[in-house]
């Protein structure tokens, strides 16, 4: 089984480290939580037309619920314009039991363990790499629209795509940008969206009506 196979990587050192010292250390306000301080699969149908390729969990959120996305500031932006959307059936996602829904949609990242500083090395992102191509080969016959989440996204999904597709990036490849829309023949649409980091929501360089019209966008490509 493709997430339990993900749950017990141990793959790279330097990330196992890291997600096991913060499973222990914890932060303050979760310090009564047991935290999952394993690698995290992906989350959503495996029918869905719509994926979202992210960058990894955080230490403190989908480290600790066990669910991308789940339990951070990142989640509570992204699954409210989710919501919005139709794509999920709640505006938040607090825990992996908070009964949070997917509709026609697959979230994973590029990276399965939560990294130092949120900043993996590309060793690890081409380590991790082969978890990315069972998600896709897993909802390849429905998936019609990729959302790369900021530039690491964007860049993990040109070999991903030619591993799983057989199709090779264009040349000369795509810059990321948000609302950036790559289309070739024979897979799916790449769409970029900048990250829902802090960074990008508190500054308002993503604001919820960016993210609605990437979602919008999606979905009519997506065919929903």
């Amino acid at each position: 089984m493709l997430d339990a196979g993900i749950a017990d990587c141990f793959a790279c050192p330097r990330l196992v480290a890291w997600r096991e010292e913060v499973a222990v250390t914890k932060r303050a306000a979760f310090r009564d939580q047991d935290y999952w301080g394993r690698p995290v699969p992906g989350f959503g149908p495996a029918d869905a037309r719509i994926a979202i390729l992210g960058l990894a969990p955080a230490a403190h959120g989908g480290n600790r619920t066990g669910r991308i996305f789940t339990g951070d500031r990142s989640g509570d932006v992204l699954f409210a314009a989710l919501h919005r959307a139709g794509l999920a059936n709640q505006p938040t996602s607090v825990s992996a039991d908070d009964g949070l829904a997917l509709t026609d949609l697959r979230i994973f990242a590029a990276v399965r363990c939560a990294p130092p500083d949120n900043k993996p090395l590309p060793i690890e992102r081409d380590t991790c790499a082969p978890w990315v191509h069972r998600e896709l080969e897993l909802i390849r016959p429905t998936v019609r629209v990729v959302v790369a989440l900021g530039a690491f996204a964007w860049q993990a999904w040109w070999p991903a795509m030619t591993h799983v597709y057989g199709v090779k990036p264009p040349v000369p490849r795509p810059k990321f940008g948000h609302g950036r829309l790559v289309s070739q023949p024979g897979v799916p649409d790449l769409l970029g969206c900048f990250h829902v980091s802090q960074q990008n929501t508190f500054t308002g360089k993503l604001t919820p009506a960016m993210l609605d019209d990437v979602f919008t966008e999606a979905k009519q490509r997506a065919g929903i």
